[in-house]
């Protein structure tokens, strides 16, 4: 058995023993997809991007099919769960009535919290997960306050900021920065002790080794990490919208609600999740253009 033989059956390819170099690329090509798929199950295994494309559309369209299915056939209160042709009516008709504004408004809230607790945290997190005097003083108190639910200070906010845009970004940056700064401290010490051992035996001193060393191999974890960490922050306006405001997709919910507007409810939530799906592939998009070098897959 070659080694590229071993390394495909590590990755879960299907080329066979025998096979070298153009010759593994002419078998793949001939393999089936339901070949690849099966020995994309390996464990680190690599599926290639058009089945994965594939895999991917499929389970929406089974989430979409089991829909229908349960709303064609009334499995449960026609007022509790609309057909997807009611939710896409109501849709057409709150994008005719301004619902993109109420989008704006969400987006612009998330953003501008998350970006000013991003701003806060990435240094502070890098420190923390370099040096051990700084950890000791941030860490445990970061700690304390991650497990602290910032929906419960939406009260406290609305006394002492009003319920305007800033008490909003305030709850973002509140669920976010003590996320951020824990998890980003954790991708600086996620940096193996022999690189950074290996970069002193080739010259490199204490006050290079976290720039020229740990940061550029940590960014792609810090990238996912932002990645990971702004989904939350979502989950942090819709209640700071449902409490207290005059527009967002979270007023909006509210809204629907008190109409027992059952359709408009779905179209809310499907456009958080349309949003989120956008960000988050743009997201993992970004940080294979920057380090292409990386070896994790998402």
């Amino acid at each position: 058995m070659t080694v590229s033989s071993v390394r495909a059956r590590r990755l879960g390819r299907t080329y066979p023993a025998s096979s070298t170099g153009p010759e593994e690329k002419e078998d793949t090509m001939g393999t089936s997809f339901l070949e690849r798929l099966r020995g994309a199950f390996t464990p680190k295994g690599i599926i290639s991007t058009r089945a994965g494309l594939v895999v991917s559309v499929t389970s929406f369209a089974i989430l979409l099919a089991g829909w229908w299915f349960i709303t064609a056939r009334e499995l449960v209160n026609p007022m509790f769960v609309p057909t997807p042709a009611e939710t896409a009516h109501a849709a057409v008709d709150m994008f005719r009535r301004g619902f993109v504004e109420d989008i704006w408004a969400t987006v612009y809230r998330v953003m501008a919290g998350f970006l000013i607790a991003t701003a806060v945290a990435l240094p502070l997190g890098i420190f923390v997960g370099t040096y051990a005097p700084v950890s000791s003083f941030v860490q445990p108190m970061f700690s304390f306050i991650r497990y602290m639910p910032a929906s419960a200070f939406i009260p406290l906010f609305i006394f002492w900021i009003g319920i305007g845009e800033e008490e909003k970004i305030a709850i973002i940056i509140l669920g976010s920065l003590p996320q951020l700064v824990l998890m980003i401290a954790n991708n600086i010490r996620s940096v193996t002790l022999p690189l950074i051992e290996a970069s002193y035996t080739l010259g490199t001193n204490q006050a290079n080794v976290l720039w020229k060393i740990i940061l550029p191999r940590a960014w792609p974890d810090i990238v996912d990490t932002l990645r990971i960490v702004l989904g939350w922050a979502w989950t942090y306006v819709i209640v700071a919208e449902i409490v207290g405001a005059s527009s967002g997709i979270g007023y909006t919910i509210l809204q629907s609600q008190r109409s027992v507007a059952v359709d408009q409810i779905f179209v809310s939530i499907l456009t958080l999740g349309l949003i989120g799906l956008i960000v988050d592939y743009a997201l993992i998009f970004l940080n294979r253009m920057l380090f292409p070098w990386n070896e994790r897959r998402h």
